[in-house]
């Protein structure tokens, strides 16, 4: 591979770009303005997708399950990996559209779960409920690849199969904790089968897990202050105690004392 020539501000020539010097090469900071421009754009893009899932999320869970007295644990947005097959004289189709797959639980005991479709149309604030499963119907779920990070999942059910990409594949990550968590929690019998997934979507590395664990430590340190508190108090209720009765001796002492000399 050639080595990249660079001109100095001096005109000299130097092979070698990794060469630390204190010579300012003509293309060095304009080119790190640039992939610093470039950097502060992504984290910004980021940041504003980030955002906005966050206040669709936020926007289905208050339009779609609230008004069923339902509480929406979690939610992916996602897209079909294949398009769906649709009948040649289908027409009237809205267009262009966001889905996202929702996991809810209702309030009210016995505790159900349900796995919801929702879709935003473009050009639309609202969101529309399409298809649902109860969580018993879920039989299998595929992770893709147990060996690195991947947006790609399938959902298996009773009478139903989609191939799904989700946007990114931190937010597949959440969502299979939480479905994993909420199956271990809700479902008693056949539960459904995670396969081809990371440890870190159903082991100890669990934001749910994770989140126990802080919970738990926290009770278990503020438990154990409170017992160490409470035997300082009591050794110093102790304490108290003998001095007084040290105190009350001594006036004893000193007014037989005084009563002797007296006579």
């Amino acid at each position: 591979m050639p080595k990249l020539r660079l001109h100095t501000q001096s005109g000299a020539q130097t092979h070698d770009p990794e060469i630390k010097s204190p010579v300012f090469y003509r293309l060095s900071q304009p080119a790190a303005l640039m992939i610093s421009h470039f950097k502060n754009e992504e984290n910004s893009l980021c940041a504003l997708l980030d955002c906005s899932a966050m206040s669709a999320k936020s926007a289905i869970s208050k339009e779609i399950f609230a008004p069923l007295d339902e509480r929406m644990l979690g939610a992916v947005q996602v897209k079909r990996r294949t398009k769906k097959k649709i009948p040649f004289l289908a027409t009237g189709g809205q267009g262009e559209y966001l889905t996202y797959i929702c996991l809810s639980v209702t309030n009210k005991k016995p505790t159900q779960a349900s796995i919801t479709k929702v879709k935003q149309f473009e050009g639309s604030t609202s969101f529309v409920r399409r298809s649902q499963w109860m969580l018993e119907q879920l039989r299998q779920v595929n992770g893709i690849d147990p060996n690195r990070d991947s947006a790609e999942f399938d959902l298996l059910f009773e009478n139903a199969f989609d191939q799904w990409v989700a946007s990114t594949a931190s937010e597949k990550c959440t969502f299979f904790q939480i479905l994993h968590h909420t199956c271990q929690r809700y479902l008693t019998d056949r539960k459904p089968e995670f396969i081809n997934c990371q440890s870190k979507l159903m082991g100890g590395n669990s934001i749910l897990h994770s989140a126990a664990d802080s919970v738990t430590s926290a009770v278990q340190k503020a438990s154990q202050a409170l017992n160490e508190r409470g035997e300082r108090l009591g050794r110093a209720e102790e304490k108290t105690e003998d001095m007084k009765n040290s105190a009350q001796q001594f006036a004893e002492t000193a007014h037989k004392l005084a009563m002797k000399h007296k006579c």
